[in-house]
């Protein structure tokens, strides 16, 4: 039936997580619903209202926030006094289970794209009994590969591109790991080190977007520009805090009794490590839905209403 219309909030929030860090929430649909929470992608994207927009609003009590660093959570990731040593995925998943406390939430769904499918399936393994289901797209584990794929290995499609991206960067850096060299240029006191570092980590993420058009409004933010590039070569320069490679997928069958749909786009680019079977393998309880013709976006039509589906699935009463 395709999205449902825009809602807004009914209630909102920021909690107190500790280091020094403020989290924004917000709550729309039904106070009385299922619960269910959003957790965007990047890592440091921030929360949109589109993303309400999956959820059945007189079904579901949809849960939405930013993480540590992004959108109105503060400090934000684009201010260079920021720490961030204290943004990591386990304290993300700390900051999960603090705001579903101080909600008075038992279970809830747990809807996660891009990297947030990531933590969405970190968090499931290591708090299962806190998940009722999964719904994830723009499907990633975080592994080393991927970020070698997404940092080196798509240079083979796009040269031109990569090479700019690659010459970003100190010469002597450029045949190393990219995403901790970019990591630190944006550590740098430097602010025009730091400006023109983003600039080119969002110009290369938008270079294998589809065409037309090949633009991310956000990315014209140079505050969003910042705080983003930041966050993600933090995580992608420190194994995305997972304590090792493949932590994910090497813990995909502890998922057993967590119901779950992955809708993936045939031409997301994360399809060439495989990931998405390897996960479906590794979790008996999943179902993997391709789309054809789509990509790593999940607004994208055909993603959009199968994400919408799977959420529809899960509604009380439903089965």
């Amino acid at each position: 039936m395709g999205l449902y219309p825009d809602i807004e909030p009914y209630d909102h929030g920021m909690l107190d997580v500790g280091d020094g860090n403020r989290v924004y929430w917000e709550v729309c649909g039904n106070p009385l619903g299922k619960p269910a929470v959003v957790l965007h992608g990047g890592p440091g994207s921030g929360c949109t209202p589109f993303s309400r927009r999956y959820f059945d609003p007189d079904a579901y009590r949809v849960v939405l926030l930013d993480q540590r660093g992004s959108g109105r959570s503060t400090p934000h990731a684009s201010d260079p006094a920021t720490d961030m040593s204290v943004n990591t995925t386990p304290r993300l998943i700390a900051d999960l289970e603090l705001l579903r406390r101080h909600l008075g939430i038992e279970r809830w769904l747990v809807w996660g794209a891009s990297f947030g499918s990531v933590l969405g399936l970190r968090y499931a393994q290591t708090h299962p009994g806190r998940v009722s289901e999964l719904v994830l797209t723009g499907l990633a584990t975080g592994s080393r590969a991927e970020v070698a794929l997404l940092t080196r290995g798509l240079g083979k499609i796009f040269p031109a591109a990569w090479r700019a991206f690659r010459d970003g960067v100190p010469e002597a850096e450029r045949d190393g790991d990219l995403a901790a060299a970019y990591h630190r240029l944006l550590e740098s006191p430097d602010p025009a080190v730091r400006a023109a570092a983003a600039r080119s980590w969002t110009d290369w993420e938008t270079a294998f977007l589809p065409a037309p058009p090949r633009s991310v409004p956000r990315y014209e933010d140079a505050v969003f520009r910042a705080g983003f590039a930041r966050t993600v070569t933090h995580y992608f320069a420190h194994d995305h805090w997972l304590g090792g490679d493949e932590v994910v997928l090497r813990d995909a069958p502890s998922l057993a009794g967590i119901p779950g749909v992955m809708v993936q786009g045939s031409l997301d680019f994360g399809n060439l490590l495989g990931i998405p079977w390897r996960l479906r393998q590794a979790w008996p309880d999943s179902e993997l839905i391709l789309v054809e013709e789509a990509g790593h976006d999940a607004g994208a039509r055909g993603i959009a209403d199968e994400l919408t589906a799977a959420t529809d699935r899960f509604r009380p009463g439903a089965g």
